[in-house]
């Protein structure tokens, strides 16, 4: 019984220190060039054309927009839209039980 808690620590520092691990700023910085490059070749393929689709123009932003919410939303899970409370209270209650 010894080993499986002491398993269950191990398992929660991990998870704990996994959630305080962020990737470096020069990620956020490539992510941010990567969006904006995207967006300056769309808009120069789409300058020739006569009349503008805007359909297109707007899902693109959308599109683009939402990815990168999507992935800085998960790399900081308490705070976004994406959150882990169920992981957190299955923790919680293990922990009571043990009591």
């Amino acid at each position: 019984m010894l080993s499986s808690i002491n398993d269950m620590f191990d398992i929660t520092t991990k998870r704990t220190m996994a959630t305080m691990m962020h990737p470096p700023l020069v990620i956020y910085g490539m992510l941010f060039g990567l969006a904006l490059g995207s967006a300056l070749l769309t808009g120069y393929a789409m300058a020739p054309a006569q009349k503008r689709n805007w359909l297109h123009a707007i899902g693109f932003a959308l599109a683009v927009s939402i990815v990168v919410y999507v992935i800085i939303d998960i790399e900081f899970p308490r705070l976004g839209l994406i959150r882990v409370d169920a992981i957190d209270q299955a923790i919680v209650n293990v922990r009571e039980s043990m009591r």
